[in-house]
């Protein structure tokens, strides 16, 4: 059976982010037939549009290169002021080009938040979903992955707590059901167009 290679993109860019090391206990657990890569948006610049296109940054060509060879993509973010990372808005919005053609047009996301706070990073995943939508990406549909007081959850950057810890991976295996959904879907469309 082919590996199912997965992307995990961290909105936070520090050096211990809480969302890192919930990326890498991912990592760390990944069932067989499940591969997770980690890419880091450190050197990608602000977007601007003039930039895009043939001339788009060496940084962004390699992240849109990296969502289009995975087979689903993990988005974990904190929550700045009610909302996702600017980071992590500005990695989706260069994702996002060129308009109709994406990379994370029609691919399966799950996304996540975690927060000091109790609520765990729910606005900042309402945010996350919304642009999603707009791509549109293919958003795995299950009960929200927000990881409140996170801070008190990390050891050794690591996810240390076993009920998150099973709930996450809960998520990326629905998140691997959804990547056979959708092949399954792309498998059948050419048979039914030959037929009508």
């Amino acid at each position: 059976m082919k590996t199912m290679t997965l992307l995990g993109l961290s909105g936070s860019l520090r050096k211990d982010s809480f969302c890192t090391a919930v990326l890498r206990t991912i990592q760390d657990r990944m069932p067989p037939g499940l591969e997770l890569a980690i890419h880091s948006l450190a050197e990608l610049p602000p977007y601007n549009q003039d930039d895009d296109g043939d001339a788009a940054p060496a940084s962004v060509r390699d992240l849109r290169d990296a969502i289009a060879d995975s087979d689903g993509v993990i988005l974990i973010s904190p929550e700045y002021n009610h909302g996702m990372s600017g980071v992590l808005k500005n990695a989706l919005d260069w994702a996002s080009r060129p308009f109709g053609q994406s990379a994370l047009l029609h691919k399966p996301v799950l996304t996540m938040t975690a927060s000091p706070a109790f609520t765990g990073g729910v606005r900042a995943q309402l945010q996350m979903n919304e642009t999603l939508a707009a791509i549109p990406a293919r958003t795995v549909l299950r009960a929200q992955t927000v990881i409140g007081a996170v801070h008190e959850k990390i050891q050794e950057n690591r996810l240390a707590d076993p009920v998150t810890i099973d709930f996450v991976m809960a998520g990326v295996g629905q998140l691997r059901d959804e990547i056979k959904r959708a092949s399954d879907s792309r498998a059948v469309e050419p048979r039914q167009q030959h037929v009508a």
